[in-house]
């Protein structure tokens, strides 16, 4: 038995309490709206002065819109991991600076680091042609989980996941990624990443936007024995390049929809359907 979707109509947001979305019947859209009083006649409203979710005279340019989201366009390289350092710095400013001048691995370090690494990584970026659109540090979910970077252009659109092992040696194979010996389980999350991503993307364009997973290396030495079938592994320093030979399979138009999506940070808040 085939679930039916919601029919089209404003439903209570569900990623911001007191305000309306637009689900068009197949996904949501990016047309909100306030949930309070608004200009229609009484006659168009329910009791307590809301709109009525269920009236199908109802559509996005009915009511009253709300100013537009956050755009993570304008994200720099890192902040997300740079901002985590900081927060821990604050927390134990002696604890750190003694951990630094002893050379202690410590968790403001790695994040320190990874935001190093994320910055490395976009400057390489910036080498990709006009026709692609790069953004950094997105934002996904209620738990503070995010993204280095979204790649979108005429290849498709692609997760990148930067690890700055700067000295140490990697090696992978088709289900195995190992830093200096030991087992991680980068292959796992960012698969996980980018099919999260694609879920995202695909509620907010009304279509499936497949998304494909990269792990971006920075090591002393990278060994890839086997490529592993879900996720793509790339020397840092040949990311444009690689993808870039990459074939052709986006318009030029709908890479700019899926970008104007994509820049929304909304777009990385919201469910995947209304409620019933």
């Amino acid at each position: 038995m085939t679930m039916e979707e919601p029919p089209a109509a404003w439903y209570a947001d569900p990623t911001v309490p007191g305000q309306l979305r637009y689900w068009d019947g197949r996904a949501w859209t990016e047309h909100l709206a306030r949930s309070g009083p608004d200009s229609r006649s009484p006659a168009e409203r329910d009791a307590t002065g809301q709109i009525k979710l269920d009236d199908p005279t109802l559509t996005p340019e009915s009511v009253v819109a709300e100013p537009e989201c956050r755009d993570l366009a304008a994200n720099q390289p890192g902040c997300a991991a740079r901002q985590n350092a900081l927060k821990l710095r604050q927390a134990a400013p002696v604890g750190t600076f003694i951990a630094r001048a002893l050379g202690i691995h410590t968790e403001e370090r790695a994040w320190r680091v990874g935001a190093d690494g994320e910055e490395k990584v976009a400057k390489r970026l910036q080498a990709l042609g006009e026709e692609w659109r790069v953004i950094h540090s997105l934002p996904v979910g209620e738990r503070d989980s995010d993204i280095d970077h979204v790649v979108i252009g005429p290849a498709g659109v692609f997760t990148l996941n930067t690890k700055n092992r700067s000295g140490s040696k990697v090696w992978v194979a088709e289900r195995s990624f190992l830093v200096n010996g030991q087992r991680t389980d980068y292959l796992r999350n960012s698969y996980f990443e980018a099919d999260r991503a694609s879920k995202y993307l695909s509620a907010a364009c009304g279509a499936r936007i497949p998304v494909e997973p990269i792990i971006v290396v920075m090591a002393a030495s990278l060994t890839i024995k086997a490529q592993p079938p879900d996720v793509h592994i790339v020397a840092w320093k040949q990311i444009a390049r690689w993808l870039s030979r990459r074939p052709a399979v986006l318009t030029p138009e709908f890479v700019e929809e899926i970008y104007r999506q994509a820049r929304r940070e909304n777009t990385w808040r919201m469910a995947t359907r209304p409620p019933r």
